[in-house]
């Protein structure tokens, strides 16, 4: 799907769709615990959908009505299992542990750019603890393991914690992860944490040591929160954005943080939170624990007066696609002055922008930010492949249109 733009300034306000973040963790320790829960999701994804199916290959029952699934954890899982992470990388490492204290003999598939993305150490881990993992993708996965003792890096991913401790939350016994420093992304092992307890397990930290005593998952009626990331945005584009938590765990709630810094003024509303964009500067912005959120950081710094400097992004060239690269070509294709760097991005800001023929890269944050950049440009843009929103946002350009957008499918 090929998508134009006609530049308009968006406005008004709109719902925040569910944290696939959340989702994710929140239907595994479902289908985790001991017996039913109800997990309410306002709106779905490709990823989400995907780590459904997924759960329901390995024994869970899951039944959808409106935006409510219903889990039937898994009793017996399903022998010589199969199922399909897509493009999801949580999907793929979160369940890949899960997998293996599961003890199922599961063949893994993955599309897109997954199977190159990085499995090390985590998979090297799993191996030292009984099982078998085979070197190229479909992954051939059997074995299982103990509760014990397990050592991870936090400087290559998230995800790798997130499911080590998912996996020794559903395992009987009493075990320890050794975080080893630095840890980036460390508001996403917040999150893992925030739903697990919920869920009835027990963790504690000290030191970064995880002790983690397994077995105790139950049931819960779990409401999925407002999305900081696709939230984003929309604050960025001047639009208020309504049930964001703000004492959330989620660490893109720092984009009020980086406008603000910008120079943007941001307002806690009766229902949500808004910012004023209308005149925004340069800065320096950290982006190792916000990654997610460069793409539209970037592409609102194309047009604010002067230099914006983000760095410690370098993580980023791993995601769906290389979001160095391809944050930078995008903008550069619309008229913005962007630079890349090994960790990063130097953007010298510009009035305006010229618009013209964009790609999207399969890439669902280069997509919205490209739609986000769209509305200080001259002239149309075209985003060839903008159906990537599908990964976390299918409704992004209905919901681009309903704030005064004119996005066309071509």
């Amino acid at each position: 799907m090929n998508i134009q733009i006609i530049p308009q300034i968006l406005s008004g306000s709109i719902n925040g769709i569910a944290s696939k973040s959340f989702a994710h963790r929140a239907l595994i320790c479902a289908a985790l615990a001991k017996d039913e829960s109800k997990i309410k999701i306002n709106a779905s994804s490709e990823d989400i959908d995907a780590t459904v199916d997924c759960l329901q290959s390995l024994g869970a029952i899951i039944e959808k009505n409106g935006d409510v699934y219903s889990v039937t954890p898994i009793k017996s899982p399903l022998q010589n299992a199969e199922i399909n992470c897509r493009e999801s990388g949580s999907t793929l490492r979160f369940l890949l542990p899960v997998i293996c204290a599961l003890g199922t003999e599961t063949v893994i598939s993955a599309c897109g750019r997954l199977p190159e993305r990085p499995l090390s150490p985590l998979k090297e881990e799993l191996l030292k603890n009984g099982v078998k993992i085979s070197d190229a993708f479909p992954l051939e996965v059997s074995g299982k393991i103990g509760c014990g003792e397990y050592s991870i890096r936090g400087n290559v991913s998230s995800q790798f914690i997130t499911g080590l401790l998912l996996a020794l939350c559903y395992i009987s016994g009493e075990s320890k992860i050794n975080l080893i420093p630095p840890v980036e992304s460390r508001p996403y092992i917040d999150i893992t944490l925030s739903v697990l307890r919920q869920f009835g397990a027990e963790i504690k930290e000290e030191n970064n040591v995880f002790y983690i005593k397994g077995g105790l998952l139950t049931g819960q009626d779990f409401t999925v929160e407002a999305d900081w990331s696709n939230a984003a945005f929309w604050l960025c584009s001047g639009v208020e954005v309504q049930n964001l938590n703000p004492d959330s765990a989620q660490g893109d709630k720092a984009i009020l943080d980086v406008l603000t810094e910008m120079g943007a003024t941001v307002t806690q509303t009766a229902n949500g939170f808004a910012a004023d964009v209308s005149a925004l500067h340069g800065c320096r912005v950290d982006a190792s624990q916000i990654p997610d959120a460069v793409p539209v950081i970037a592409a609102v710094a194309a047009t604010a007066k002067g230099e914006t400097v983000i760095y410690n992004a370098q993580r980023l060239r791993l995601k769906e696609s290389d979001r160095i690269e391809t944050t930078a070509a995008m903008l550069r294709s619309l008229g913005a002055e962007i630079k890349t760097t090994a960790d990063g991005l130097i953007i010298s800001g510009k009035q305006s922008l010229s618009g013209g023929t964009t790609e999207s890269f399969g890439d669902h944050r280069i997509a919205m930010a490209a739609a986000v950049a769209a509305q200080k440009c001259t002239g149309a843009v075209t985003i060839a492949n903008a159906d990537a929103v599908s990964k976390s946002y299918p409704a992004f350009f209905e919901d681009y249109n309903s704030l005064g957008g004119k996005a066309y499918v071509l």
